[in-house]
């Protein structure tokens, strides 16, 4: 072959892009011991679609594909890839080809085939990549019809496989799939701290990019909240959409708000959360952040939604000091009738809608989900003693709960600084309850109420053994009920009643 020839002649690698007609689209010239591909005008983005394109290339000696050969065969989809050995007086030796696989769980990407004498290659090529395209294809259109819009891999990086960094994982799961996420990998990575640029190193977001295509996954989930640097390395080099843990909890509580006042407080939650990742927006300027080339229609866009970002916000904040003052005066008129107020709280998903469905006969949104309700309820509770109440349910608490999403929720918040007593639903099934308890334990004294009076309620006795369930109970001085079942209650409200009737 001639160009293995002019190969050896001016000891740089020769690669060729060749169309599915045997023209010759692009000719790349590298270095001796590597070839970068340019960007290709007719890249073809369907995941179901191969590039149209294989590339032929040259190796100075003996060796066959090496990883970058194969990362550039997934990344860019191309339908195969050739690296022919150059011997010393410039005659091909042995061609070493591959090609790509159908996703699938199996998790193979690629097929490298064994190598061959350039001379004896005899592979009916557009026989088998029709085939194999047509099976691509299929196996894409299969994969999506049982998954959602997003098919994401998961990733946490931890410095040691605690128990607390099990649970942070878990718990990393049952969000994405609250969202509608169809998780299909979660990779942990130990490491004493994160990669001050990709998190998990750029090898190692590469792999993942690799595992991505394997799997169709289009989207990855870091555990831990991403700077806005930091994203867009990861992104540019997996080529993937990614999303941290405080963008994850922001879009379920965007699904979940239902009222003007959840709706208000998610907008600015996501706002103060966005504003600055808006430089890099546009993908023409996504490595600029000032100076020359970004001067001119660039930046006057730049401008443009970063001012209407604060404007919005500071329209968004005027509105959440309303929420806030028109909360203040209905705490009012309660402390002037003198009504005594109870906020249930505890970690998302531990049941307090059921409960507060139960006692007060109501009908608020109650799921096995994350972040159920968003928007706080309240109803009134009497007592068998003519006792009067008002019951407040409150926005689930979460490990590390987002600063932006903490100073949002500010006006739905204050409502525990005045209530009488804080009614702490704990889920009695969880094998992890005693980390959610520290959870809310941590976040009350973030919001300084750690002082404030509080019975434990151990909720889902049912699907506890009984000496559990009494044990805890004891242990922690709190009651055992099953919110779903209104007969186990009694010893609850007679708590509560005793704690208004001794005041």
């Amino acid at each position: 072959m001639e160009i293995s020839r002019l190969s050896r002649e001016i000891g740089i690698q020769i690669g060729l892009l060749l169309s599915r007609q045997g023209m010759v689209e692009y000719v790349i010239a590298g270095t001796a011991t590597g070839l970068s591909i340019p960007g290709l005008e007719r890249m073809r983005t369907h995941p179901g679609r191969l590039q149209g394109l294989r590339l032929i290339h040259t190796h100075l000696g003996p060796g066959g594909l090496d990883f970058e050969d194969l990362t550039d065969l997934a990344k860019l989809r191309l339908d195969m890839i050739y690296a022919i050995e150059v011997m010393d007086n410039g005659d091909p030796g042995d061609a070493h080809g591959a090609h790509l696989l159908p996703a699938g769980e199996e998790g193979a990407v690629w097929n490298v085939l064994d190598p061959a004498p350039t001379f004896r290659l005899d592979l009916p090529f557009d026989e088998f990549i029709t085939a194999l395209e047509a099976e691509i294809n299929r196996k894409h259109k299969a994969l999506s019809r049982g998954a959602g819009e997003d098919r994401a891999i998961l990733v946490a990086v931890v410095p040691s496989l605690s128990e607390d960094a099990k649970i942070a994982i878990s718990e990393l799961q049952s969000l994405a799939k609250s969202a509608g996420i169809t998780v299909l990998d979660t990779i942990v990575q130990r490491r004493e701290k994160p990669d001050p640029k990709y998190i998990v190193g750029k090898g190692k977001v590469s792999e993942i990019s690799i595992k991505a295509l394997a799997l169709d996954a289009n989207l990855l989930v870091f555990d831990q909240e991403l700077s806005p640097s930091q994203a867009r390395s990861v992104s540019e080099v997996a080529e993937l959409r990614v999303i941290d843990r405080t963008q994850l909890i922001l879009d379920i509580f965007a699904r979940r708000a239902k009222t003007k006042e959840g709706k208000i407080q998610v907008e600015l939650a996501q706002l103060r959360y966005n504003m600055p990742r808006l430089v890099g927006k546009n993908p023409f300027l996504s490595r600029l952040a000032g100076g020359i080339g970004t001067r001119g229609p660039g930046e006057s866009r730049l401008e443009v939604d970063r001012r209407k970002a604060k404007n919005r916000m500071t329209r968004l904040e005027r509105e959440t000091r309303g929420i806030s003052r028109k909360r203040r005066l209905t705490r009012l008129r309660r402390s002037r009738g003198e009504v005594p107020v109870i906020s249930i709280i505890g970690y998302t998903n531990s049941g307090k809608s059921t409960l507060l469905n139960t006692l007060t006969k109501s009908r608020v949104l109650a799921a096995d989900m994350p972040f159920a309700t968003l928007d706080p309820s309240s109803k009134r509770l009497r007592f068998p003693r003519d006792v009067e109440v008002i019951i407040t349910d409150t926005v689930g608490f979460i490990r590390d709960l987002p600063n932006d999403l903490r100073a949002a929720f500010m006006a739905t918040l204050e409502e525990l600084e005045d209530a009488n007593l804080l009614l702490e639903v704990i889920d009695l099934s969880d094998p992890h309850l005693e980390y959610r308890m520290q959870a809310v334990d941590e976040i009350l004294k973030q919001l300084n109420l750690q002082d404030k009076q509080r019975l434990k309620v151990f909720n889902k006795a049912d699907r506890c053994p009984p000496d559990f369930a009494e044990t805890i109970t004891r242990r922690y001085g709190g009651v055992a009920i099953s919110a779903l079942d209104r007969s186990t209650l009694k010893p609850l409200i007679e708590k509560m009643e005793s704690f208004f009737l001794e005041k």
